[in-house]
């Protein structure tokens, strides 16, 4: 009876150092961390309902703004637009910290751009590369310059920033996808298809031919090395006449982005 009463107490001690053991860890996790994880995952659903439940507990002013950045960019990747370029201003007013508060920039001129305000994106990536010329964001800042640019067709100018970006900083990523830029010949066209397969692309092509629509194939590498065959239409002068490409292709049901 006694060898067996200790066997249990040996065997609650155990248990009881396991768990002091363990606990800490669940204690020790950090919410910013699961929002951030959400975000990387691209689970942007879930990212935005952990934001918001941060944003109602009491959190210090730091971790409150990386909360509402993460927020913002949670309702961007979801094209909830307007709602994450007010998030975003509102983040701004709130002179949160200098890393923040260029991620919030960008995330501004991000809003603007996919609604197709160009003009008043060009207007804000400007304020801010005259107000933030030693920023870490620096080489994303000028890509975003140039994308705006390409889509105003001031291609001159966007070459600019992008030689800027391969010349200050080209190990970076943004580097990559400037020399890719910089490839694209100076019209707009409509792309409907990506794929790493060259016969679902050529499919693709004739099917647009047979529509009578002046489609072609642009053979392109991704910065990993990946070869990709993207399927376009369109060799415009004029940014409205390929929005209306655009509107059209859509219509039939096709997946369409307007390059540059």
């Amino acid at each position: 009876m006694i060898f067996r009463l200790q066997s249990y107490m040996r065997y609650f001690f155990l248990l009881l150092t396991l768990f002091s053991a363990v606990t800490p860890l669940y204690a020790a996790t950090d919410p910013l961390a699961d929002l951030k994880a959400a975000i990387i995952q691209e689970d942007f659903k879930g990212a935005n309902t952990l934001a918001r439940d941060l944003l109602g507990q009491h959190l210090s002013r730091s971790r409150s703004a990386e909360v509402e950045y993460y927020l913002g960019l949670s309702h961007l990747r979801l094209a909830e637009y307007p709602k994450a370029y007010e998030i975003f201003r509102k983040l701004l007013s709130e002179r949160p910290a200098i890393d923040i508060y260029d991620k919030a920039s960008v995330g501004v001129i991000d809003a603007l751009y996919m609604q197709g305000q160009y003009e008043s994106a060009l207007k804000e990536v400007t304020s801010l590369m005259g107000k933030r010329r030693d920023s870490e964001q620096m080489g994303l800042i000028y890509l975003k310059a140039a994308r705006v640019n390409l889509k105003l067709a001031r291609w001159n100018k966007a070459r600019e920033f992008l030689q800027k970006i391969i010349s200050e900083y080209p190990e970076s990523f943004e580097a990559d996808i400037a020399r890719g830029l910089l490839e694209e010949k100076q019209y707009f066209a409509v792309q409907v298809g990506s794929f790493n397969d060259k016969s679902r692309a050529e499919k693709l092509m004739k099917e647009l031919l047979d529509r009578k629509e002046y489609a072609y194939i642009v053979e392109t590498r991704s910065p990993e090395g990946r070869q990709y065959y993207r399927v376009r239409a369109g060799q415009l002068t004029a940014l409205k006449d390929a929005l209306e490409l655009e509107q059209k292709l859509s219509g039939l049901g096709y997946p369409t982005l307007i390059y540059p």
